[in-house]
This record gives structure tokens, C-alpha cells and sequence, in this order.
């Protein structure tokens, strides 16, 4: 007797596309009942009161991914906006705190530039370097095309000091990015949710001091939009995200923060694949810039956008730690407990990519911290086009386009896979030869 297997349904088909945008990576991943996590099972997780069985969830995920009708409330837990440990009560109080202090944050923005809020979405710079506003009436125009918000007071008007003026500055930057992302999908084609976007980056901008705003992150708080209809819970959900990345973002003048990323790139294929390293290296990409794509945006480029979300909830389900929000929350607390006794938590609690590390002791050569699953996504990318690039690049502008041509092949689920498996042939490496 033959068994019904679910045959699935592919990613992208849960994101209505514009007609004219058949271009681009197609989906591959596929939505199946009995590996997806469910409706039911999600719902099945909770206790009465509210505590999440994370251990579960996480399981499924790393299964087949989360349906995208409950997508956005799930990466609320396992990018640690929530504890798994709360109630429903305690998570409902927390998101209403959140909520007033999103507001806030955005009232500021408001009282600096009245463009926030506005549904108006600037493009062209609103002041000059030295924070004199921009009187050209075709610049004004082209900045804010449409009528011009109410406003109390001028620019004019504003003591603008060094912090302001920055960040006044990017936002025409702002705006130029959120035209151009994910314009294929019919969701961005109302113009307020293009502005929702525009305003969650224009208040994160002003509340990071160190990083503001970079090139990349509209591809990567784009999905929130669309996952969680409440501004304020999708400006909470793209904050934790940052958490995670924020330091890929963080330039000096001595170094651009994605550096470090791409160092351990350098490193891991080294020890994996050394004839591919010094391939590199004789192309004078020893420095893996190459790679900076995908380290910033998370392979937004090089996979349809379904397949990128599976991709993304994947990556943060193998390398969960229950700590999370603790950690994000009460930073101090952590520390001030660190090496008293605490109730053990159970390893299953752990995605797989943390539980590798701890059996493993957290081996990392040159860094305390363990290297994120990314790094060796990457790398995994790079073992997979091996040959390709051994035989065919003869420069670097040859890696550049190999590279790019993933785009046609890349399977997530199959990096997910490799990437593990590479994270644990690297560890046993660097264990055996520390």
C-alpha cells in the first residue's frame, strides 16, 4: 500500500510576485505537511499559561522551515525578541512597553525631520554637510516629491548638532535603498508600506549611534514589513536582527566591520580546502571581499525571496541559545551570574549549530567567541563551486562571476546541510590541531 506523500508547495507561491518579474532565483524550497512547522504543531508548543516548548519548535524548524502564516510570530521567539519561558500575559505586556517606546523613539524623529510619519519618502539630501538646509526648490522637489508635511517649525528652526546632521544625512539614503527593495512583490506596491519601511530604518538609524545606516539593511527589515502587520512589532523584530549583525555594519577608520567575517572565511578554507585558499590568494582575493554580498544582505541576492526567509529562520533556529533574550534584556545579569551555579539547561534547548559547539568546547582559533553558522554558509558555497573555481577563474573578476551564478543553483536546505557538516569537520580540526 502506498503511502501519500505531501509533494508540497513552493516558498514564493505564499508572496504574490508583479507579473512583469519573472526574472530572478526561483524557489526551491517547498512548504510540506508533516516536516514544516504547522499551525497546529506552533499552537500545540504552548502551555496553558504561555511557556513555549522551544525544544520542539526548533526541531521542526530544522526539519522544513515555518509556515508563513505563523512565520512572523515564531521569529519573534528565535531572534529573541521573547523568552520562551514567559506567558502569554508577560509577552503581551512586554509588546505593548515595546509599542509606546517605538513611538516615542519615532516622535523624536518627527521633531527633527517632519518627513517621519509623513508616508512621504525622501530621496534627494534634505541638508548639506554643515546641517544648512537645502533651499533649491527642484532639489526640494525631487527630495520629497508630493505635498510638503505641516510642520511646527522649519529645519531652520532646530539646533542641529553633529549627531542630527548625520543623521538627517542618510536619509535620502534611506529612501533611494527602500525604492529599490523587493520591488517584485506586489506587497511593496502600496505606497504605505514602502513608508513604513522608510520609517522603521529612518528611527533605527537615529537610535544606533554607532552604526546608523548602511547600504543592506532595507534587505534585511523588508521581510519584517511583511511578516508583522504592527510597525512597532516589525521595528522590535529587525532590532533583534541587528543584535546579531550589526557589528558587519560598524566601520572605522581602520577597518569596515564585515572584516572579521571574512577573515574567519579565510581561515576555515584554509584548513578545509587549501588548494582553493591559495587559488584565491595567487588571484589576489586573498582578502575574500568577494564574499561581502553575502555576508551583509544573508544571500538576499542569491535566492528567491521565500527561499531567503527559509534560509534565515533556518540559520537562527541551528544556532538558538536559550540565554537569548536574557542576554539582550539584562546584559548585566548575565554577567553578574556568570560562573555561579544555575540551573542547567537542557541541550536540547540548543540549536543544532550551539550544541556542536558546546560538545566541541566552543573551539575557535584566534577569537573566545564561537564563529557564527554563517561564516560557514559562505564557506560551504565556495567548497560546493570548488572545482568550478579552481578550473575557470583566472581572476578575480571570474570568482566574482562564478560566484554570482549561484544564484541559479543555490539550494538552501542543501547549505543548511553542508554548513553543518563543514562546522563539525572544522571543529574536529581545530581541536585536533590547537
Amino acid at each position: 500500500m502506498m503511502m501519500w506523500k505531501d509533494p508540497g508547495v513552493p516558498a514564493d507561491s505564499y508572496y504574490e510576485a508583479r507579473t512583469e518579474c519573472a526574472e530572478g532565483p526561483k524557489s526551491k524550497f517547498k512548504i510540506k505537511s508533516g516536516k514544516t512547522l504547522s499551525v497546529r504543531r506552533w499552537q500545540a508548543a504552548f502551555s496553558p499559561d504561555g511557556h513555549l516548548d522551544i525544544a520542539s519548535v526548533l526541531s521542526r524548524i530544522q526539519r522544513g522551515g515555518v509556515h508563513p502564516s505563523i512565520r512572523g510570530e515564531v521569529w519573534e521567539f528565535i531572534l529573541g525578541c521573547f523568552d520562551p519561558k514567559s506567558t502569554f500575559e508577560e509577552r503581551e505586556q512586554l509588546r505593548q512597553l515595546r509599542r509606546v517606546q517605538y513611538a516615542r523613539w519615532k516622535d523624536v524623529c518627527k521633531e527633527l525631520d517632519t518627513h517621519v510619519g509623513s508616508g512621504i519618502i525622501v530621496t534627494a539630501p534634505l541638508v548639506t554637510e554643515d546641517g544648512k538646509p537645502i533651499q533649491d526648490p527642484l532639489v526640494l522637489m525631487e527630495a520629497s516629491p508630493g505635498p510638503t508635511p505641516s510642520r511646527a517649525q522649519t529645519d531652520a528652526d532646530i539646533c542641529m548638532d553633529k549627531q542630527v546632521i548625520n543623521w538627517k544625512l542618510t536619509l535620502h539614503q534611506i529612501g533611494l535603498d527602500v525604492l529599490r527593495t523587493d520591488r517584485s512583490l506586489v506587497f511593496y506596491e502600496k505606497k504605505e508600506n514602502l513608508s513604513k519601511l522608510w520609517d522603521i530604518l529612518a528611527v533605527y538609524a537615529w537610535i544606533d549611534k554607532d552604526v546608523g545606516y548602511c547600504q543592506g539593511m532595507s534587505d534585511l527589515c523588508s521581510p519584517m514589513i511583511i511578516l508583522l502587520e504592527d510597525e512597532a512589532d516589525a521595528f522590535w523584530c529587525f532590532e533583534r536582527l541587528m543584535r546579531k549583525l550589526r557589528g558587519n555594519f560598524r566601520c572605522t577608520e581602520r577597518s569596515v566591520g564585515v572584516e572579521s567575517q571574512l577573515q574567519n572565511l579565510a581561515s576555515i578554507t584554509q584548513v578545509l580546502d587549501p588548494k582553493l585558499h591559495q587559488h584565491l590568494e595567487t588571484l589576489g582575493g586573498g582578502d575574500y571581499l568577494f564574499a561581502v554580498r553575502m555576508f551583509m544582505v544573508l544571500f538576499r541576492r542569491e535566492l528567491s525571496f521565500g527561499d531567503s526567509l527559509y534560509l534565515w529562520e533556518m540559520m537562527w533556529a541551528l544556532e538558538f541559545h536559550p540565554d537569548m533574550f536574557a542576554l539582550y534584556e539584562e546584559p548585566e545579569l548575565i554577567e553578574r551570574n556568570d560562573g555561579s551555579k544555575k540551573k542547567p539547561k537542557s541541550i536540547r534547548q540548543f540549536g543544532k549549530f550551539e550544541r556542536d559547539n558546546i560538545k566541541n568546547g566552543n573551539v575557535t582559533k584566534g577569537s573566545d567567541a564561537p564563529l557564527p553558522i554563517t561564516v560557514f554558509l559562505v564557506a560551504s558555497v565556495l567548497k560546493e563551486k570548488s572545482a568550478k573555481l579552481l578550473q575557470e577563474a583566472r581572476g578575480l573578476d571570474d570568482v566574482v562571476k562564478i560566484l554570482n551564478d549561484t544564484s541559479g543553483d543555490l539550494d538552501a536546505k542543501k547549505a543548511c546541510s553542508h554548513a553543518i557538516k563543514l562546522h563539525k569537520k572544522y571543529l574536529k580540526m581545530a581541536k585536533a590541531n590547537p
